[in-house]
């Protein structure tokens, strides 16, 4: 199969026009679903598979023992996961003329290029990964995806949210950060010790109508400990970043009523809210494979580029993300409001 090749037909010289030297900004979701999974790197010449295991705590005994009488005991009881890595990449190929006849160095904005794809690449992958847990939860409670409906009940609550935590809590589950504690600044606010969740930008636009229960994070106390993209903090115990990589059905739920936003304009779309405790997933890279940039000089493929008029670049990774605990992680799905009908 022949390559597909960047050519001066797709960059071409500026010529007759003033050009701006310096190129315009790539707009790029932020990356956000490999920051609170446990890195887990699988060594090399090991296999394609790592496990994971785990052993169920054991019940508490509460029967005083018996003078002289040795007790019973507890049998160990495990469960082991497993992940597979699979392997991703892609490549861009640049003829000579490209490289000798624009102004700027094609060859490094094409590596930056690329670099960015990966990261977006692998942040979708994890992100596909963890929304295919069974723990979820759907707004105002309703049964399923689709009857989420275009009703103020269909987008994110406070009510939820606070029957999550207390779900996570019930689950003897770890929260990730400690108390930030008042501070001196003018109308700051303490944030308690809370577990994180990745959303969408459009459900945050209706986290921050909630009425006392959402702090911006303009306002904590220490801003010394805010994450980046984080926007603010459910003060029930729920810290939030925002990506525009955060899963969508589009058209997925109920009618939308004209106050939710809608693909198709007749049925609401869902997003997911990803609310984590510690452990709930890990991430994990092939040990020294993880991510690879590989370069191809001109005339590097020998007799096929005879006269050198073709290198590459390109980036190859093998990783995964996998679920390892479904209780310590909760799937929030929701619709969004439509400020554009509203």
């Amino acid at each position: 199969m022949a390559d597909t090749i960047t050519t001066t037909g797709q960059i071409d010289p500026a010529v007759d026009a003033m050009y701006d030297r310096t190129l315009l900004e790539r707009a790029l979701p932020y990356l956000v679903h490999d920051r609170f999974g446990q890195r887990r790197p699988l060594k090399s010449n090991s296999g394609r598979t790592v496990k994971f295991r785990k052993f169920s705590a054991l019940p508490t005994n509460t029967v005083p023992l018996q003078e002289g009488v040795t007790p019973a005991g507890q049998q160990l009881s495990k469960t082991d996961i497993t992940a597979t890595v699979q392997q991703y990449g892609d490549f861009v190929t640049v003829t000579d003329v490209v490289t000798w006849v624009n102004e700027d160095s094609v060859l490094m904005e094409t590596a930056e290029l690329l670099g960015e794809q990966a990261g977006q690449t692998l942040d979708l992958i994890y992100r596909d990964r963890l929304v295919g847990g069974t723990n979820v939860m759907y707004a105002n409670n309703v049964a399923a995806r689709g009857n989420i409906t275009g009703a103020a009940t269909g987008i994110a609550n406070e009510k939820d949210l606070k029957w999550a935590v207390r779900t996570l809590v019930r689950a003897n589950t770890r929260k990730w950060t400690s108390m930030i504690r008042p501070g001196t600044g003018v109308g700051s606010t303490p944030i308690r010790p809370a577990y994180w969740a990745i959303t969408h930008p459009d459900v945050v636009t209706d986290l921050e109508d909630f009425s006392t229960l959402w702090t911006p994070v303009e306002k904590y106390a220490a801003q010394t400990q805010v994450m980046e993209h984080e926007v603010g903090a459910f003060s029930r115990g729920v810290r939030f970043v925002e990506t525009t990589n955060a899963k969508i059905w589009p058209d997925a739920g109920g009618a939308d009523g004209n106050v939710l936003v809608s693909t198709g304009g007749t049925l609401c779309d869902v997003y997911a809210t990803l609310i984590y405790a510690r452990d709930a997933y890990g991430i994990v890279p092939l040990e020294g494979h993880a991510m690879e940039n590989i370069r191809k000089p001109l005339g590097s493929a020998g007799a096929a580029d005879p006269l050198n008029q073709r290198g590459t670049s390109g980036w190859k990774a093998m990783t995964t993300a996998r679920i390892l605990q479904e209780l310590f992680m909760i799937r929030y799905e929701t619709g969004a409001s439509d400020f554009a009908n509203l």
